[in-house]
């Protein structure tokens, strides 16, 4: 079982409301530049919320939510500080509830 990391807020204020398309080229820049894989992923609407420990925190976030996800807890200690009005936490997975950390509920039109 893998620790995933994550923070999560609404899709708008994530993708329109703060730069984070800039954050993200710059960490991938960052990455590619150590010859490290890349260990976070920007997931809209995530399934991990609909697993039942996850319940109140869901019901908290205004929706429709996305979560940057990662391996990597101090990226994700970084982005809540450099973001604010994120919600910061953590699963592992796979497990019973949530078998496939980065799966999103958005349906591809």
């Amino acid at each position: 079982m893998t620790t995933y990391y994550y923070v999560l807020a609404s899709q708008r204020f994530l993708l329109e409301e703060e730069p984070l398309d800039e954050v993200l080229r710059e960490r991938k820049r960052h990455y590619e530049d150590k010859n490290q894989e890349i260990d976070f992923w920007l997931v809209k609407q995530p399934a991990f919320i609909e697993a039942p420990e996850f319940a109140e925190i869901k019901a908290k976030c205004p929706q429709p939510c996305a979560a940057i996800i990662s391996e990597n807890a101090d990226f994700i200690t970084w982005l809540k500080l450099r973001l604010e009005y994120v919600v910061k936490g953590e699963f592992q997975a796979p497990s019973s509830s949530i078998s496939d950390p980065k799966a999103s509920l958005e349906t591809v039109s």
